[in-house]
């Protein structure tokens, strides 16, 4: 009986670890920020024998912002303050938050994609998402952009902090911005992968 019970508890953990495993984003996605909490999409991929980094363990900063024709371009870097060597794929999920602490409505959409809208200054940034590993001081950055240019009488919000998720409800990195950026259209914000 109690190797049975051995039997299937291997099976268990075999069927969570392969479906955990396949859960890697492989093709652009959109996610879509309107309620009070973190938005929630995968963005990491198991590889075997390594944990998928934690934003616990990081703490971000917000690099300053440059525009060119109505788009500004950001970049996050994430730096590992503690915890055993992770790994790291994908895109960011982002939350953005006013100065009162609600959340404000956005869209978050992957690039690269075969028809980008954007270019990032940081090269890396335009390549396919390629999995990181990060030991305690190692740093992962993503670059982000949004327009500044009101549509009609649109009124561009204040971003004063943004939370970065990067697994499917996973806790967040709180980032507060020196300036608070103010993405137009909607919130619209197109991301790099991590890299």
């Amino acid at each position: 009986m109690s190797r049975a019970l051995k039997s299937l508890g291997l099976f268990f953990a075999f069927v969570v670890i392969y479906t955990l495993s396949r859960h890697a984003i492989h093709s652009t996605t959109t996610t879509t920020t309107s309620s009070t909490t973190p938005s929630a999409s995968t963005t990491s991929s198991v590889p075997s024998g390594t944990p998928v980094c934690s934003p616990r363990d990081f703490h971000g900063v917000f690099n300053p912002a440059q525009g060119a024709m109505g788009t500004v371009y950001a970049s996050v870097t994430l730096t590992k303050d503690a915890g055993p060597s992770c790994t790291l794929k994908g895109w960011p999920t982002l939350t953005l938050q006013d100065r009162s602490g609600a959340i404000l409505p956005s869209t978050t959409n992957d690039l690269p994609t075969t028809n980008s809208p954007i270019t990032f200054p940081d090269a890396p940034a335009n390549r396919a998402p390629t999995t990181l590993t990060l030991s305690s001081g190692a740093t992962a950055t993503f670059d982000l952009a949004y327009s500044n240019v009101p549509t009609g009488a649109e009124s561009c919000p204040s971003v004063v902090t943004l939370s970065v998720q990067f697994v499917k409800d996973g806790s967040v990195v709180v980032i507060t911005p020196a300036y608070p950026p103010q993405p137009c259209n909607q919130g619209n914000i197109w991301v790099s992968p991590f890299f």
